[in-house]
């Protein structure tokens, strides 16, 4: 069958996420029917391909297809799929939670695993929660993030959320919960840096816990990059100055890296850039190289000790059917291997300053502000008052075989971690073409 085959029995059949499905109806919003992946690109079924310029959200590190973790993952199926990490344990979660652990040098040594980046947010802020109130704390059972955050769209996840178009419907459903400052290196004043931002912000938040501390269990934050609000990015003094405040104040701190950790933005984990471990780690995305639906909660053993009891009530009791599964563990280790033979990070600071420079002439388009870039993520904010500019992007990237997604009026670029100079040129300058026509 080919395109418009898949077409009809898609929009007859499948509810899409973050969509509404009257705009592929009408082909405001065109749906793309994809029948492989291979390397950066993606192939329907009529043939035509299209360059994935933000890894299948968000996910997809090393390309589709990627030979070296299908070879693992065809071993792995040869061997166990699934069993209850309940009572039991298996090879592959042992091997990944010993290396996740030794990437943080030991100090996040407990990892928990779920099957997605909202379940992990979730877990964490149950983990905080539950810590204080095995602690004789239970009065410590509010949480705090920034404007701005956002950490997935289940009830738990959308109440330490700040952005309306996801939150806003639900607020009748969610446990209320504040949010301080974004340190958004935007909102520099005349003569000020990107620094200055974050001590302005830091300053509001030491106001705020110096107010609400005692009834406060934790402060979420996604580090240097907050995605959903537009990417955000911020000096890593924040995170520097928000540890300080949080061990001050006694708060946890929860670093949300689903989207930033794994060398996208410049280290394998974000929160290295400012020296600093957070009580909570949530990973997911990157994590199986864009494979298979994994995520990992990690903490400290202290945190870890609060739960260790006779008590089956002072346990976490917390699980999901696919806890540990066998397969996304093994790809997870498989995407961790690539990350130690081929020396990614290095490659991807070489890369970074290329695709800089090739996007040259889109940061001097009349029509772009605050151009941006943090490790392996690029962003642009578009001067345009057309609410349908979006859409009208999206489909002139799509039509110059380039999948490009903007949040509202801005236009990012995350990438995969396998762009060749070819395809990083192809992507600069149709960006740019897309752009012109979409403004027009």
């Amino acid at each position: 069958m080919g395109n418009r085959e898949w077409l009809d029995r898609s929009r007859a059949a499948v509810w899409h996420p973050c969509t509404q499905m009257k705009q592929h109806a009408s082909g405001a919003l065109p749906l793309v029917p994809v029948a492989r992946g291979e390397g950066a690109w993606l192939y329907d079924f009529d043939g035509r391909r299209y360059l994935d310029a933000i890894s299948s959200w968000w996910v997809n590190l090393f390309g589709h297809a990627n030979p070296r973790i299908n070879a693992a993952l065809k071993d792995q199926l040869d061997c166990l799929e699934h069993v209850i990490l309940a009572g039991f344990t298996h090879a592959p979660a042992v091997e990944l939670s010993e290396r996740l652990a030794a990437l943080t040098r030991g100090e996040l040594g407990h990892c928990f695993y779920a099957s997605d980046g909202s379940s992990a947010v979730e877990i964490a802020l149950k983990m905080s929660f539950h810590y204080w109130r095995n602690s004789g704390q239970p009065e410590k059972n509010q949480f705090l993030g920034l404007a701005g955050g956002y950490h997935g769209e289940t009830l738990g996840t959308l109440s330490v959320g700040d952005v309306g178009l996801y939150r806003d419907a639900y607020a009748p459903l969610l446990r209320p919960a504040a949010a301080v400052p974004s340190p958004d290196a935007r909102a520099a004043k005349p003569k000020e840096t990107a620094t200055d931002v974050a001590v302005r912000a830091a300053a509001a938040l030491d106001v705020f816990l110096a107010e609400h501390h005692a009834t406060l269990a934790a402060f979420i934050v996604e580090p240097l990059v907050q995605g959903a609000a537009g990417m955000v990015m911020y000096d890593p003094h924040y995170l520097r100055l928000a540890r300080e405040l949080c061990d001050r104040y006694r708060v946890h701190l929860i670093c949300d890296e689903i989207m930033v950790g794994f060398g996208r933005t410049g280290t394998f984990f974000a929160h290295e850039q400012a020296g600093i471990r957070p009580d909570f780690l949530t990973l997911s995305k990157g994590l199986t190289g864009g494979y298979l639906p994994l995520s990992a909660v990690m903490t400290t053993e202290r945190v870890y000790a609060a739960f260790y009891d006779d008590a089956v009530t002072q346990a976490f009791l917390h699980s999901h059917s696919y806890t540990g599964n066998p397969l996304a563990c093994r790809a997870a280790l498989a995407t961790l291997d690539i990350f130690a033979r081929d020396d990614v990070i290095a490659r991807n600071r070489r890369f970074a300053k290329q695709f800089c420079a090739l996007l040259a002439p889109l940061a001097k388009h009349p029509q772009v502000r605050h151009f941006r870039q943090c490790g392996m993520i690029w962003a642009v904010d578009i001067d345009t008052r057309d609410p349908e500019f979006r859409l009208r992007f999206y489909r002139e990237a799509l039509n110059r075989e380039v999948l490009l997604r903007p949040l509202g009026t801005t236009v990012y670029f995350m990438p995969p971690y396998i762009l060749n100079g070819e395809e990083a040129a192809l992507l600069a300058e149709r960006a740019v073409a897309a752009l012109d026509a979409a403004l027009s």
